[in-house]
């Protein structure tokens, strides 16, 4: 008797994990932890786990869920990140966010949109990412906008040659590239060079391509490429003692770039979508906040390149995942496909990054940008301006 009233009451203690159970909403994070983003993807991703950190949970027709974070490493690679995609399809995730690295995004979203399955773009900038996917969101700035900033900024340090340097094959840098390239020639520079240089995957000495810019007289280099990359292109810049500023996206306002480029005679600006130091209500809370999370956690900070400095990635990820329980919320349900319906007509006030919403083809309405520069004594970025599409 003692053995059955025991099984009953185990089996009564279960009843309520089994409800719980029941009741999980999953979001995929497809995000690069290794190959050449896996710095720049591990700080995408802290953004994300922070917000998860405060926000667990959804309520969603007046039921609370569980968010249950379902994370997969794409590996910085496009053909094995169709494989991390069908890896979140298969665990049922209801929403998908990233990646970190427009080329996995736009190899990644055949797969979402066969399986009816949204994706929320941190920081993809590529606009094929959401004109090739009709399941691709996406709440950061594009390339052309961010092209035309970069171009604008280096005509405004005086720079009449542009020698632009990318890793062939790459969608981002390469995509990037070219729209630099474009808007540095409408306002009257010359792209000097082979109008762009690339260099093939798995290249470790830059010092002919940046003897080929010194040769060619230029004013400035653009190299949107990966921090792996970019790291040694500033280091052997230095070495040969350039005058000319590096120039570069989104991807190098990462800890990898202000490591590479502290202590030496080099100028380095990015363009990006945040900066810790905004004063304003939710970025100033949420900065503080991620901070004592990070200092908190001695992996996480590992993970952040070992200090506590914000990257505008993180910010981002902290959005994005808000953006995806607001699209819950919105939808009344955790069907992904409902969950696509609700996205489009979404506005989400509460972003650290700004207003949240989308036009007619999934991508932000954003016309901002921060140019940042890499302080070499201080080893942080310093601000140097904001740039809006007005202003170009």
């Amino acid at each position: 008797m003692k053995k059955v009233i025991a099984l009953v009451l185990a089996l009564m203690l279960m009843v309520p994990a089994f409800a719980m159970a029941e009741n999980i909403v999953k979001i995929g994070v497809f995000e690069p932890s290794s190959g050449d983003n896996g710095a720049g993807g591990k700080q995408e991703v802290l953004g994300v786990e922070y917000a998860y950190s405060l926000k667990p949970t959804v309520t969603v027709g007046g039921v609370e869920y569980t968010v249950q974070l379902v994370n997969v490493d794409n590996q910085s690679d496009s053909s094995k990140a169709v494989t991390a995609a069908q890896e979140l399809v298969s665990a049922g995730v209801s929403v998908v966010l990233g990646s970190y690295g427009s080329g996995a995004s736009m190899a990644g979203g055949d797969v979402f949109a066969a399986a009816e399955v949204p994706a929320i773009g941190l920081s993809c900038t590529n606009p094929s990412v959401t004109t090739l996917c009709d399941y691709y969101w996406r709440i950061c700035f594009l390339d052309p906008f961010q092209g035309s900033v970069m171009a604008n900024f280096a005509n405004s340090l005086g720079a009449k040659k542009a020698y632009i340097l990318c890793m062939l094959g790459e969608d981002y840098g390469t995509g990037l590239a070219h729209y630099f390239k474009d808007a540095f020639k409408a306002l009257g520079g010359e792209v000097v060079g082979d109008e762009i240089a690339t260099f093939p995957e798995g290249t470790s000495d830059f010092t002919a391509y940046i003897n080929n810019a010194l040769n060619a007289g230029a004013d400035c280099v653009f190299a949107p490429c990966a921090t792996t990359y970019a790291s040694l292109i500033i280091d052997q810049a230095a070495s040969l003692n350039v005058s000319f500023p590096l120039l570069a996206g989104d991807t190098w306002e990462s800890s990898v770039i202000l490591d590479a480029a502290k202590g030496k005679n080099i100028n380095v600006y990015v363009s990006t979508f945040f900066d810790e130091n905004d004063d304003g209500a939710a970025a100033a809370e949420f900065v503080s906040g991620f901070k004592a999370w990070l200092n908190a956690n001695a992996d996480k900070k590992t993970n952040n390149g070992g200090n506590d400095i914000v990257a505008a990635v993180s910010a981002l990820g902290f959005d994005g995942y808000n953006v995806a329980l607001a699209a819950i919320e919105a939808a009344g349900s955790i069907d992904a496909k409902a969950i696509a319906e609700a996205l489009p007509a979404l506005v989400y006030e509460g972003a650290v990054t700004g207003s949240i919403s989308f036009d007619e083809i999934g991508d932000a309405n954003k016309d901002m940008a921060y140019v940042k520069q890499a302080n070499t004594e201080t080893g942080a970025f310093d601000f140097v301006k904001t740039q809006t599409v007005a202003g170009l």
